[in-house]
């Protein structure tokens, strides 16, 4: 019976040590670019009567760091046609991201996916990106530069990534509140925070 083996000479759990920024790719509407970032590559092996078979399996996270970013896993015989399939699968999954004054998040949220479990915090200017590295790659790519992320659950990359996209799926913009609330975005925000054009919109 054929069955499929992780192998671990192959694999970079960390996702910094092979691949990282990789070249900037046009989107193919003609839009803003691309840049896809290798979050993790992994070896596989299938065994077969005549021995064992190896591929790899690549996870890539790809964004225009104005707001949008997708990800995507890969399969193939070698690594770079892997991470082209990832990469392209990346681009096809593409979400759109509500951030603040186009640096931070708007506001506190949790994600989880299977085992996986994130927390992530909208942080003041200057903080940074605290977060691991799957979930760096992910901000990077989306083009946060103020936010506290922490890891809860498993330590998995593909958990840790689509846990993340759980909770960037839920960020809710004051203006998207406002209209959901029939309401108007300084109802939401308050007498005390004076909302921008750029906070309601983003």
């Amino acid at each position: 019976m054929a069955r499929e083996a992780r192998e671990g000479g192959g694999g970079d759990r960390g996702g910094r040590g092979r691949g990282g920024d990789r070249d900037h790719n046009r989107d193919r509407d003609g839009g803003d670019e691309l840049t896809d970032k290798l979050v993790t590559i992994n070896r596989v092996a299938k065994v077969v009567k005549g021995g064992r078979r190896f591929a790899f399996a690549a996870l890539v996270v790809v964004g225009d760091q104005k707001g949008r970013v997708g990800y995507g896993a890969g399969k193939a015989r070698e690594v770079p046609e892997a991470i082209r399939k990832a990469t392209e699968r990346a681009k096809r999954a593409l979400i759109r991201v509500p951030m603040k004054e186009g640096r931070t998040l708007h506001h506190d949220m949790f994600g989880h996916f299977g085992a996986g479990k994130v927390i992530l915090r909208a942080a003041p200017a200057g903080t940074g990106i605290i977060a691991g590295g799957p979930m760096r790659a992910v901000f990077e790519s989306l083009g946060i530069h103020d936010v506290v992320a922490k890891s809860l659950g498993s330590r998995n990359p593909h958990n840790m990534v689509k846990a993340t996209f759980a909770a960037l799926q839920a960020v809710a913009s004051p203006r998207s509140v406002a209209n959901r609330r029939g309401k108007k975005v300084t109802d939401i925000l308050g007498k005390r925070e004076t909302a921008t054009p750029e906070q309601a919109d983003a």
